[in-house]
């Protein structure tokens, strides 16, 4: 909705049918059904395309998608490819990575971006707010936009959805200066 805003032609590509692409198609949308595994599915919809944003939920297919995008986005010739990836993903190396299946796809789709030689804008965000956290909020917790979260000993900031939809799109706008970087971003820093 945010690039729609900005007057910027949306393509998105959705797996299945359900409220989310019938609302962007109102909102003038050209939503693509199409799977992110299937290189001919992705190929349709990116083809033409200068910019390409690349996000998926968690998934066994993760990194495959990645490599998928990629190849694609070469054989088109983007201008950019702006990368969803995981705040995790910063405290990751070689040597040091996590038992997490997920956060390493993350991890490795990261290094085969890097080798790619695309124009890549990584963005890390932390948990987003409206997802999971936010449903086990009380309605109290929620009227005072505050989060009151047993997260044991840890710490985290989660940041809102729309607050990341907004960097993506700025991003996608004018990526030139941003080619290369990497985002992190969270909500209000734990004290």
């Amino acid at each position: 909705a945010v690039l729609l805003e900005r007057g910027l032609a949306v393509g998105p590509m959705v797996r299945r049918e359900h409220d989310r692409p019938a609302a962007l198609r109102a909102a003038g949308a050209d939503v693509v059904l199409g799977d992110l595994l299937e290189p001919a599915d992705v190929y349709r919809v990116v083809r033409g395309c200068r910019r390409v944003y690349f996000g998926m939920s968690v998934s066994a297919g993760y990194l495959e998608a990645t490599v998928t995008m990629a190849t694609v986005a070469r054989d088109v010739g983007v201008d950019a490819l702006v990368n969803m990836s995981q705040m995790t993903v910063s405290e990751m190396s070689i040597q040091s990575t996590t038992s997490s299946p997920q956060h390493r796809q993350h991890w490795l789709s990261e290094q085969a971006l890097a080798w790619s030689d695309l124009p890549v804008v990584t963005i890390r965000p932390t948990v987003f707010l409206e997802g999971f956290f936010l449903v086990l909020t009380s309605p109290s917790v929620r009227e005072r936009s505050r989060i009151e979260l047993p997260f044991g000993r840890g710490k985290t900031s989660p940041v809102a959805s729309g607050d990341v939809a907004r960097v993506v799109a700025a991003v996608l706008a004018e990526p030139g200066p941003h080619l290369g970087r990497i985002y992190e971003l969270t909500g209000p820093r734990s004290q």
